[in-house]
């Protein structure tokens, strides 16, 4: 019988996208105000930066490709490879089911955000006025 490390390894290489090395996320304190959500806006009207909650919380998510990943999605530097990507579970990962399935809440962009932020606060086209 397979080991779980064997496991992982070979379903690592069955990933042909290596989804979890082209992105990097961030959490994010749960935003409230009008002045969280208008920088968290700020933040999605930048390319590659998508905002997202799930059952964890709140998360920025920057797409950004390992510069260690070779053409055929395998890691250039595995044996060193930093610690974050030896501590990886991947149990059940985007090779299972794309992570965008398990958001509550998903913002890949201004438009997205700014509607949210309209439904949330009344008075959201009038936040500046306070200043």
């Amino acid at each position: 019988m397979d080991s779980p490390t064997d496991i992982a390894t070979s379903k690592c290489r069955l990933c042909t996208g290596s989804k979890c090395c082209t992105y990097v996320t961030q959490a994010l304190d749960t935003p409230r105000a009008m002045v969280e959500f208008d920088l968290l806006l700020w933040q999605v009207s930048h390319e590659g930066v998508v905002a997202y909650k799930d059952e964890d919380g709140w998360f920025l998510l920057f797409e950004s490709r390992c510069c260690h990943l070779l053409p055929g999605g395998q890691c250039g530097i595995y044996e060193q490879r930093p610690a974050i990507c030896r501590d990886h579970a991947n149990d059940f990962c985007e090779y299972d089911a794309p992570a965008e399935e398990g958001f509550e809440l998903y913002f890949p962009d201004y438009e997205s955000l700014d509607a949210y932020c309209r439904k949330r606060f009344r008075r959201w086209d009038r936040r500046w006025q306070r200043r």
